[in-house]
């Protein structure tokens, strides 16, 4: 299987079109790395809330504990103390839900600066490579089968006639020595068939 062509104009036409493609993944994926960092910015609040009210429920629970020992007004002096702990660590706990907000947000943003990008690049550029791929294959087995040689030169006279001004006509025409099975001819002809698919008569299949 090859994957580039042999001649030069179509094969280079090829490697800049494949790394104009992997140009464009590469762009998608660091553009939507850059937005995924920006939106992770507005977790930054999120995270200061849960790290105040986690610190501050900390210490209204020790002094609680501390209030607890005194005497007889310990328990009295520990309720509104922990009633205070447990509202900051609802703070916290909305801190903490901003944050899973924000970063569910970030993953389905990237997802898509990603994934549609790609796929549009994919079905433009992915499709004619696999077609050139398979009918150079198909050109090329069809060469070195049995009498392809007669096939690919018949290809080339039905084909495009800008290619064929350039080959010396015998009498009769191209077309009538085709028929008669004149092998310069015919090796004329399928040589023009194969640079048509971006091949070379004399290069080696891979």
């Amino acid at each position: 299987m090859r994957l580039y062509a042999q001649t030069p104009a179509r094969r280079n036409r090829q490697v800049l079109g494949d790394l104009v493609a992997v140009a464009l993944v590469a762009a998608a994926v660091w553009f939507a790395l850059a937005v995924r960092d920006a939106v992770m910015l507005l977790a930054e609040p999120g995270r200061k809330v849960e790290s105040s009210g986690d610190g501050l429920a900390s210490e209204l629970a020790k002094a609680g504990d501390a209030a607890s020992r005194v005497p007889l007004v310990g328990d009295l002096l520990k309720k509104p103390l922990q009633s205070a702990a447990d509202a900051s660590t609802g703070f916290a706990d909305a801190g903490q839900s901003l944050q899973d907000t924000v970063g569910q947000i970030a993953d389905l943003t990237t997802a898509a600066l990603i994934t549609v990008p790609v796929a549009f690049v994919l079905l433009l550029w992915l499709p004619p490579r696999l077609r050139w791929i398979r009918r150079s294959a198909t050109v090329r087995h069809l060469l070195d089968a049995p009498g392809g040689a007669d096939l690919l030169a018949l290809r080339a006279l039905t084909g495009p006639p800008g290619d064929l001004a350039a080959l010396p006509v015998p009498a009769g025409g191209l077309a009538d020595a085709w028929r008669r099975g004149d092998q310069q001819v015919i090796a004329d002809l399928s040589a023009i068939a194969l640079r048509r698919a971006g091949l070379r008569p004399d290069g080696p299949a891979r």
